[in-house]
């Protein structure tokens, strides 16, 4: 993934939780909020808690393969920090594919939601 298309710096990541938008699932949290920059751009958390390095690069990997996927269905000009939660561990790609849609779509950045 290109460094500009990421969200990487601490502060980004607290204030998008702090002022962003909220949307939970069983799989995932989603944050959001608008930015300046036109593009949308992706930060993915996933806490020790999960497992080892190996899972949780496995869990970051499907998260960030859905977003990319899903990029074209989206509205453009957004951050959005997904927080992986215990059950994208042991769940299905297309599991959480459905919470990441729904997620999407209760925080209305899918384009017919425009």
């Amino acid at each position: 993934m290109k460094a500009e298309i990421t969200v990487k710096e601490n502060y980004e990541f607290r204030r998008i939780y702090r002022k962003g938008k909220s949307v939970v699932t069983p799989y995932l949290v989603l944050y959001c909020q608008k930015n300046r920059q036109g593009k949308t751009r992706l930060g993915v958390t996933v806490s020790t808690k999960l497992g080892k390095a190996v899972i949780r690069n496995r869990v970051r990997r499907r998260l960030r393969e859905i977003w990319r996927l899903h990029l074209p269905e989206m509205q453009q000009g957004w951050d959005i920090v997904l927080v992986a939660r215990n059950r994208c561990v042991e769940g299905s790609y297309q599991k959480m594919d459905k919470a990441y849609l729904r997620a999407l779509n209760e925080a209305g950045l899918l384009k017919e939601n425009a």
